[in-house]
């Protein structure tokens, strides 16, 4: 059996993407008198995510970027939003958008994504965006997917042909996520409710090389399930108890893979500077 695996720490990667980052930002300024603006919409109170939104003003202050906060009522009609989201997509100083999900039952989620401008998505979820991920063309990637794929280059481990297993098909993480791998032709599968509804999920993350679980179920993953020497990214972020844990039992697994991410403190702090990225990505997308 492997030593434990080593341990993917997402806050040393994010700190290295951040220096390049900021090298960007003061060329956009120096040449194109260019200052990046992130404008970051909340309706309604959500507590769970002033966390992430303190997260974002730290590092837009770090990489020298300019970030705005919007909050509106948790009442406001899908018309009215919209609207909203036309003045940022019409205002020229605003670079990208971000707006905090999930959005009221008022709001059509899916009509959502396709009213803001492509080119000022910063999460990368406009239709046009991941159609372009389709195509191999990807200018700006959902973020926590461009997380994981950012780990998985981290460990130098060439993707070509490995056994990839995502467990989860969201549209934020799983769905894009399997794009990005089949890029790297990887040898992609994806697990879903039915996949575990026919009792075959043991069996997937058996063969998994490249192990990838987002789902949000505390442990759902066993440890003795990992297939020796895999490298596992568990994106789920879950309370048990006082302690937050992923979908993958850690210790256990950290017993049989090779590389494997804590929960908090893996993919967490790299989703922020990849919306960095984004919004660093949208603002030279306005310049050309």
């Amino acid at each position: 059996m492997n030593a434990i695996g080593q341990t993917l720490e997402g806050k040393t990667l994010a700190l290295k993407i951040k220096e390049e980052l900021k090298k960007e930002v003061a060329e956009l300024k120096e040449k194109f008198n260019c200052a990046p603006l992130l404008s970051a919409v909340q309706i309604g109170d959500n507590p769970s995510a002033e966390v992430y939104f303190k997260s974002q003003k730290k590092c837009a202050d770090e990489l020298g970027v300019l970030y705005q906060r919007h909050q509106l009522p948790a009442d406001i009609a899908q018309d009215e939003f919209f609207a909203f989201l036309d003045s940022l997509n019409k205002d020229k100083n605003v670079s990208a958008v971000f707006v905090q999900m999930p959005l009221p039952k008022q709001i059509d989620a899916r009509q959502f994504s396709g009213h803001m401008f492509p080119d000022k998505d910063a999460e990368g979820m406009h239709p046009e965006n991941l159609g372009r991920l389709f195509f191999g063309k990807a200018r700006i990637i959902p973020c926590t997917a461009a997380a994981v794929m950012e780990l998985l280059k981290s460990t130098g481990v060439n993707l070509y042909g490995k056994e990839a297993v995502i467990v989860g098909h969201s549209e934020i993480v799983g769905k894009p996520l399997s794009l990005l791998l089949l890029e790297q032709f990887a040898t992609t599968s994806v697990c879903h409710i039915a996949t575990g509804e026919r009792g075959l999920t043991q069996e997937h993350v058996g063969k998994a090389e490249v192990l990838v679980v987002a789902v949000g179920r505390a442990h759902l993953i066993k440890g003795s399930w990992i297939k020796e020497g895999a490298i596992v990214v568990d994106v789920g972020i879950n309370k048990l108890g006082d302690k937050i844990v992923g979908d993958v039992e850690f210790e256990e697994a950290a017993k049989r893979a090779s590389w494997i991410t804590p929960v908090p403190g893996g993919v967490g702090p790299l989703t922020v500077t990849m919306l960095m990225r984004n919004l660093i990505e949208a603002a030279k997308l306005k310049i050309k």
